[in-house]
């Protein structure tokens, strides 16, 4: 069985970027922020940071794929950004398929009593949290992949 490894999970999105981390045991996923994007070098030195404090040994990024699976411009950003993240940290990135996370993000606010003009202040940050769920029911699934590549 693999040790847990933190990780920062990460929603990419054009204006905003969700941000979730998880616990020293791999237990659960918290929110952390909802970044406002301010320019690439700008986002990278912010998430650097955070890694830094948490002592992230991974990110992990939702992918944003087509509902048949395919991948569009929003998949093709999130990847040139991944690239630019792990050039820069030189940490692994692990994406994960984020098909409807926020979908369900929206749903969820809604169910809690939220009003759909407050979403946009946190449902990227559930979003990533979303993502770093699905990452935790089978890290090793990543990390496998990862230390396979030469």
């Amino acid at each position: 069985m693999m040790t847990v490894k933190k990780v920062l999970a990460l929603d990419v999105g054009n204006v905003r970027i969700g941000v979730a981390g998880n616990d020293a045991l791999g237990i659960t996923a918290q929110g952390i922020e909802t970044w406002k994007r301010k320019g690439l070098v700008n986002d990278i030195a912010h998430f650097l940071e955070i890694a830094k404090e948490r002592g992230a040994e991974a990110f992990v990024l939702g992918l944003p794929k087509n509902m048949d699976g395919t991948e569009g411009f929003q998949a093709e950003d999130t990847r040139t950004f991944g690239d630019a993240l792990k050039e820069a940290s030189g940490l692994p990135i692990f994406y994960v398929d984020e098909r409807l996370t926020s979908k369900s993000a929206h749903n969820m606010l809604h169910e809690t009593g939220i009003k759909q003009k407050d979403h946009k202040k946190v449902v990227d940050k559930i979003a990533a949290v979303l993502i770093l769920e699905t990452y935790m029911q089978n890290p090793e699934r990543y990390w496998k992949t990862e230390e396979e590549r030469p």
